[in-house]
């Protein structure tokens, strides 16, 4: 019984984050194919596009994700998660930059339909590193006390 109950709240928690990441995903595909329009190049537009989707991400899963989980403080919160979309950034923009250079070398030419596809590949599996990181790292649940602690707590030491 213990163990269905933990599935659900691991599905509906899964079924929020990737909600989120839905909607910051179409932004960060829209703003990815204005900034290549602009003519800015794949890496840079990959780079600045996620920094756009990020603020979307940010609010999005801390106030209806992970509502629940523990609130450490604002600061080291917003450093996490700032910290982990940083790497995951870099990592997407090091997939678009290896993808885009394994779409020419296999085509001979990358162009919008190759970067794009080469973009979700990436953002597919920066998905789920992501998940994991906000999951243990960003927004930890709290740390159940060990029953010996709420003892000590109790008796004053």
């Amino acid at each position: 019984m213990e163990l269905s109950r933990e599935l659900r709240r691991a599905g509906a928690l899964s079924a929020r984050f990737l909600i989120v990441g839905a909607v910051s995903t179409a932004i960060e595909i829209a703003a990815f194919n204005l900034l290549l329009l602009a003519g800015v190049g794949p890496v840079a537009a990959k780079i600045a596009a996620s920094l756009i989707a990020l603020v979307n991400a940010y609010f999005g899963n801390r106030e209806w994700a992970f509502r629940s989980r523990a609130r450490p403080g604002r600061i080291r919160e917003v450093t996490g998660f700032l910290l982990v979309n940083g790497a995951c950034t870099a990592l997407g923009a090091a997939a678009v930059w290896l993808g885009a250079w394994a779409w020419a070398a296999l085509f001979g030419h990358v162009g919008p339909t190759g970067l794009n596809v080469v973009n979700l590949l990436a953002i597919a599996g920066i998905t789920v590193v992501r998940f994991a990181l906000y999951h243990f790292v960003v927004f930890p649940r709290e740390r159940t006390p060990r029953p010996d602690e709420f003892a000590s707590d109790r008796l004053g030491g």
